[in-house]
């Protein structure tokens, strides 16, 4: 699917969490703090920013909308990026290559 259907389908469901309250575009433009164009955009599926759509779902009551868009994540911790670098860069003894020692003549 095109980018532009996915902005399209994603208009569609906005368009109908704000008709299934019965409010006006004007309306919910004014709870979320956005302007008309920006949501009119959003509806329509011809652009709008993250922000816009952050603050239509909180204005829908919608924030767990959010939570539906993947897998819950970690916070991020780039010590334990480095760590785990640093364990796979550390062979460990049963990796470890021996080599035979030479005999004493």
């Amino acid at each position: 699917m095109r980018n532009d259907e996915l902005g399209q389908r994603l208009g569609e469901r906005i368009r109908a969490l704000r008709s299934a309250r019965r409010l006006t575009q004007a309306e919910l433009a004014e709870q979320a703090n956005v302007s008309v164009g920006a949501l009119k955009h959003l509806e329509s599926g011809a652009g709008a920013t993250t922000t816009t759509l952050v603050k239509v779902l909180r204005a829908l009551g919608e924030e767990r909308w959010i939570d539906t868009l993947g897998p819950a994540t970690e916070a991020f911790n780039p010590l334990r990026v480095l760590e785990a670098r640093q364990r796979a860069a550390t062979p460990t003894r049963a990796t470890r290559v021996r080599h035979p020692r030479a005999e004493a003549p």
